[in-house]
């Protein structure tokens, strides 16, 4: 059996997907890296909406979603940019995913972490504006029993002059924070109102006003997230950060390289592609957690070929393969998303995802994906 899937000149060709899934362990803890998934919302597809208006959730495919991630033993990094903050989901949506997806962690016993952010600020907004709406998102998280994440901050990035108002609202933040806090450096190329972030569009500039905020409150900081996909840069960072400060690496093109490590150190991890790879991802950390690195480089190095894909410019729109991925994998009954997202992607773009995860046996089940896949290509009008 053969599929005939487009390329983007225009002409298509037939690629025979395989039969077999890979088969992947449940429930173990991982023990030598913290590893979180930054989840997908799942949209309710029957909702009347607009792009406009407030997203409307499948709370019930949602959560189920998440405890798939917990049964494979990872973490889940929730309401971050994977579930669409500030794409199509809003602060009202993020308040109320963020309240059942804690409450479940609670009931499963997994592992959270919530983002917090200021995206109830709609308008121009001052300093103080900012740290108000951080406040408040932050009293938020905190009164579920999740580990925050503080993410930047487009407010922040629009009413900053200098490096000096990061470091003060940042500061302001961690002296609030009950517990120690997740401190994100989302890149311009994730969100282009990021540009020049920590006051500097100088990326040395800017990685030294970062690490004076951890030096000078590393008891408030567990770990920061850093996706500049910039491996150098990354690991120049997590060598000078303060002792017991982790490095979570949210660089989705040179995961396993950052993950594995080097003889002065490695990276944990925070990342959207672990969404779409995340039991692949999990086999992976165990065979870690043994001592094997080259047994885990051998399972994870082949998906980076798909992560490179799947985030390829306009990165923003990674999230559209991320859902894709997860209704060919039956973990949703529809490709819809909230915003109409599911539109920011061509059929070339998915055709050649749904390839590269085939190929990696990502799919329980592969004739369903394969039935789902031509269901699209015979909508978009592509004969089989």
């Amino acid at each position: 059996m053969t599929i005939r899937l487009p390329r983007p000149d225009g002409t298509a060709r037939a690629y025979e997907p395989r039969t077999e899934p890979l088969t992947f362990t449940t429930g173990a803890p991982l023990t030598s890296r913290t590893v979180f998934s930054a989840a997908h919302v799942v949209a309710d597809p029957y909702a009347d909406t607009t792009p406009d208006s407030a997203a409307a959730v499948d709370w019930d495919a949602t959560l189920a979603f998440r405890r798939h991630l917990w049964s494979h033993g990872l973490g889940v990094a929730e309401a971050m940019d994977t579930a669409q903050r500030g794409m199509g989901l809003d602060w009202p949506g993020a308040a109320e995913l963020i309240r059942r997806s804690a409450a479940e962690a609670k009931a499963v016993g997994g592992t959270i972490a919530c983002g917090v952010g200021t995206d109830q600020l709609t308008g121009p907004a001052t300093l103080d504006d900012v740290r108000a709406a951080y406040e408040e998102q932050l009293a938020l998280v905190e009164s579920t029993g999740a580990q925050a994440i503080l993410m930047a901050s487009r407010a922040l990035a629009a009413a900053a002059s200098s490096p000096d108002d990061y470091v003060d609202v940042c500061a302001h933040l961690l002296r609030q924070a009950s517990e120690p806090v997740i401190l994100h450096w989302l890149g311009p190329m994730f969100d282009p109102a990021l540009e020049g972030y920590w006051g500097s569009a100088d990326l040395d500039v800017a990685t030294s006003v970062f690490l004076d905020v951890i030096a000078a409150h590393p008891d408030k900081v567990d770990g920061i997230k850093v996706s500049l996909l910039d491996a150098r840069r990354e690991v120049d960072l997590r060598r000078r950060l303060p002792q017991g400060v982790r490095c979570y690496t949210g660089d989705d093109f040179h995961y396993p390289e950052l993950i594995a490590g080097d003889a002065h150190g490695f990276s944990h991890a925070l990342l959207g592609v672990f969404d779409p790879l995340g039991p692949l991802a999990a086999e992976a950390v165990r065979v870690l957690d043994t001592g094997d690195t080259a047994g885990f480089r051998t399972l994870l190095d082949p998906t980076v070929e798909l992560s490179r894909h799947l985030f390829q410019a306009p990165t923003r729109f990674y999230k559209t393969g991320v859902v894709f991925l997860a209704w060919l994998s039956g973990h949703q009954t529809h490709f819809s998303m909230v915003g109409g997202l599911q539109s920011a992607r061509s059929l070339p773009h998915l055709a050649r995802a749904y390839e590269l995860a085939d190929g990696l046996g990502l799919f329980p089940d592969p004739a369903l994906a394969e039935s789902r896949m031509k269901s699209l290509l015979t909508v978009y009008g592509v004969p089989q």
